[in-house]
């Protein structure tokens, strides 16, 4: 049954992070001097298994939900991460798709796609390969990452491409990714540098405007905006004049789409989160772990829901921006 929230927004798109754990440390995102050596992860007693996943999934698309999103950290560390998709593409006819750095996907694309996954999304934040280095900050190649986006292809899976754009650091990288993207099929999309969390160092001189990298674009290639596919849709959309694709920017800080927010998001020890810019979740492992009933967990998620009046990013201020919000790495972006 479908559930509205007190703005009147339904529920459709649900993040599932499966761990808090990343082979990178993207410096706007996990910066090393944070998630360094000593940085206490969740230990695996902790992680929702793919049973309690599934439960909670099936509940949500009972819901409305018709999105299910694999995040992390990065998802493909998780083990087994095939075996999630394949109970995940069980429960009906959904967009059944995971974000992922790219760096494990060559291995791992044709065992994705024969589970059942829809499509995939990769982050890659440059082709300069100095500059994805040291925005990876752990020395990996954009080279391989390429290559797990070449075998998503080949695998049959559609592929996104998502972009952070940070100012001073990979603005000037806009053009090059547009340039090596345009014509082959892959959707590239660029995403405002977020306030996210409260260890990545935000300011707002940093965010690069979605409106300038549009214009950056266009001043070669020509384009034209598009409609979205569906209301809730993040990404604002823009095809080339000369049929070469298309693009999507995210605009989170600078043309904030609370209004039309359709999503949710699950963490990897089962905390459920109803914006990215929360400073907390609601335990959801307690629930599943000491017996409860389907009937009593769709009541206990609905509750949730249905009270949700999040809109932080068209409230944003300084002081809100300090706030100690969960980190992206934890509850998937």
């Amino acid at each position: 049954m479908r559930v509205l929230d007190t703005r009147g927004r339904a529920l459709r798109d649900v993040r599932i992070s499966v761990t808090d754990r990343c082979n990178f440390r993207c410096v706007y995102c996990m910066p090393k001097e944070v998630f360094g050596r000593d940085y206490r992860f969740l230990p695996r007693r902790e992680l929702l298994t793919f049973e309690e996943i599934e439960r909670v999934a099936r509940v949500l698309v009972g819901l409305g939900a018709r999105k299910l999103r694999i995040t992390g950290g990065e998802p493909l560390l998780r083990r087994d991460l095939e075996v999630l998709v394949g109970r995940l593409a069980a429960l009906g006819d959904l967009d059944l798709t995971l974000t992922t750095n790219g760096a494990l996907l060559a291995r791992k694309a044709r065992l994705l796609a024969d589970a059942g996954l829809s499509r995939v999304t990769v982050s890659l934040d440059s082709l300069d390969d100095a500059v994805f280095r040291a925005m990876n900050d752990v020395d990996f190649p954009v080279a391989l990452v390429l290559e797990g986006i070449d075998a998503a292809a080949a695998a049959g899976l559609p592929v996104k491409v998502n972009a952070v754009v940070k100012r001073g650091v990979n603005e000037d990288s806009v053009l090059e990714l547009a340039r090596h993207f345009r014509g082959t099929g892959h959707v590239l999309r660029f995403i405002e540098f977020m306030d996210v969390g409260a260890t990545n160092g935000w300011r707002m001189d940093d965010v690069v405007p979605a409106a300038e990298i549009v214009q950056t674009i266009a001043a070669e290639f020509p384009l034209e905006p598009i409609e979205a596919a569906y209301r809730g849709e993040v990404a604002s959309r823009y095809r080339y004049l000369d049929g070469q694709g298309e693009i999507g920017v995210i605009a989170s800080v600078t043309q904030p789409f609370c209004g039309d927010c359709t999503r949710i998001r699950l963490s990897a020890d089962g905390k459920l989160y109803t914006c990215l810019f929360a400073v907390r979740g609601h335990d959801l492992r307690a629930l599943l772990r000491s017996g409860a009933s389907d009937t009593e967990l769709d009541e206990a998620v609905r509750a949730i829901w249905e009270r949700r009046s999040d809109r932080y990013s068209e409230l944003r201020t300084a002081e809100t921006a300090r706030l100690r919000k969960v980190e992206m790495s934890y509850i998937g972006g």
